[in-house]
């Protein structure tokens, strides 16, 4: 017994190894500064964006600023623009774009009925072929109103929620806004594969049917925001006692495979 455990342990550090030393990091965000967002990484969409939702997304350090080696996004709720909410949402369109790869991002949800945080993806190509046709990767999606759930979900022309014939799974997690956890998707050519922590818990598999089915082998670019209320966050209403309410990033990286 002692024998076979010391000979299994060192392949075990092999394997660890070996799968670490499969990834290139190409691109970083480690939020070591303190201010508004690196405008040579990041920059913002404004105003009422998409899913009905109740925020309305702003460009200001009050929604989206850097201190002490994370990015906070705030909620507020606030009368501005004919809006009851304000947040942020940050991209990376036109700045870097990407194909492949693992995307891993660690942060700290927000809590609270009517929060919609997500990271995701949308392909580069999307102001010529239109959405859902030019892909969506959604790396960690979580709605308030479901305290102990984590989603993940993949978009395409011919498999879409708005045709019911959408692609995603989720995990169950006590209290996922409690702490930390790093969210990540390795992104390959025959499939996609989502990570909660070190946990993968579900596969989209590539089926060969096309590009109405994998637009995938073209560059997308990232998105992080944090919605409030909309067509699936709002569902079961928003908690305003809850507000301000931060959700935290500590970093973001992007590895070849």
């Amino acid at each position: 017994m002692y024998y076979l455990l010391l000979i299994a342990l060192p392949m075990l550090a092999c394997c660890h190894t070996e799968a670490q030393s499969e990834r290139k990091l190409v691109w970083a965000e480690e939020f070591d500064y303190s201010g508004t967002p690196d405008p040579k990484k990041w920059t913002y969409e404004e105003g009422f964006i998409r899913n009905n939702e109740a925020q309305f997304y702003t460009r200001r350090a009050e929604n989206a600023s850097v201190a002490n080696g994370y990015l906070t996004i705030t909620a507020r709720k606030e009368s501005y623009q004919n809006a009851a909410y304000t947040s942020a949402s940050l991209h990376t369109q036109g700045l870097y774009e990407f194909q492949g790869g693992r995307i891993e991002v660690r942060a700290k949800l927000p809590e609270g009925r009517g929060v919609w945080p997500a990271i995701w993806t949308l392909g580069a190509n999307r102001s010529k072929v239109g959405w859902p046709v030019c892909g969506e990767i959604d790396i960690m999606e979580f709605v308030g109103y479901e305290p102990g759930k984590v989603y993940a979900n993949v978009h395409t022309g011919d498999y879409n929620h708005t045709k019911g014939t959408g692609r995603g799974g989720s995990i169950d997690v006590s209290q996922p806004f409690a702490d930390f956890h790093v969210y990540a998707v390795e992104w390959r050519d025959d499939r996609m594969d989502f990570f909660f922590d070190n946990q993968k818990y579900f596969s989209c598999i590539r089926k060969g049917e096309g590009v109405g089915e994998w637009p995938f082998n073209a560059p997308q670019y990232l998105i992080i925001n944090l919605a409030i209320g909309g067509a699936w966050g709002g569902q079961k209403g928003i908690d305003d006692a809850i507000f301000p309410v931060e959700y935290k990033i500590d970093y973001v990286r992007i590895y070849q495979l």
